[in-house]
């Protein structure tokens, strides 16, 4: 029975959408990487959908106050899937540099590992505030660079917020770090 009420406590609307966020990351990368008519089109609307239910779920934790263990867990793997995999098909397409996509992938599991090895030691650091910033920059340049496949034009724009997206990162890649320091001194 204690299993069954834990079941319920994390079977809430807020993990709903961040379970249907990891669940629409294949169908993005494979309306991605198909050639069709229309592809543009799916893909952007379920890529926006996707990024809409990264807000929209930590919204209503908070203010329903729906917080579980489970949307901890589960809300900044879904996130990094979707990003990360939408960068990388967009390296297959040959709309953004290789480099770029591994320096930000890199510097994602890079500071996930480091906060998994900070609480492994009792210690939380809370997410950077630059990493809503950063989060911004990459769903633009996404989008951009997802609707460059029908207007070229826009293809420069989505990699210029994509390089100062790897700025922000790494920027807060440092200060990550420099907490992890401090705090486990």
């Amino acid at each position: 029975m204690a299993q069954i009420a834990g079941l319920r406590r994390n079977f809430n609307l807020p993990n709903f959408l961040t379970v249907l966020r990891i669940f629409l990351v294949p169908i993005i990368v494979g309306i991605l990487l198909v050639e069709f008519n229309g592809r543009v089109f799916w893909a952007l609307a379920l890529f926006l959908l996707a990024s809409l239910t990264d807000f929209v779920d930590g919204y209503l934790a908070r203010r329903k106050n729906q917080v579980t263990p489970l949307g901890i867990l589960l809300d900044p793997i879904a996130d990094k899937l979707l990003i990360s995999s939408s960068f990388i098909s967009l390296v297959a397409l040959r709309l953004v540099p290789a480099w770029a996509v591994i320096l930000l992938v890199g510097r994602e599991l890079g500071i996930t590992g480091l906060r998994a090895i900070a609480a492994g030691e009792g210690i939380l650091i809370p997410a950077s505030s630059l990493g809503k910033k950063k989060m911004f920059l990459e769903v633009l340049s996404i989008v951009l660079l997802i609707l460059s496949l029908r207007y070229p034009e826009l293809k420069h724009p989505g990699v210029f917020c994509l390089y100062f997206a790897i700025i922000l990162s790494l920027y807060s890649a440092g200060e990550y770090i420099i907490k992890f320091v401090k705090l486990s001194s």
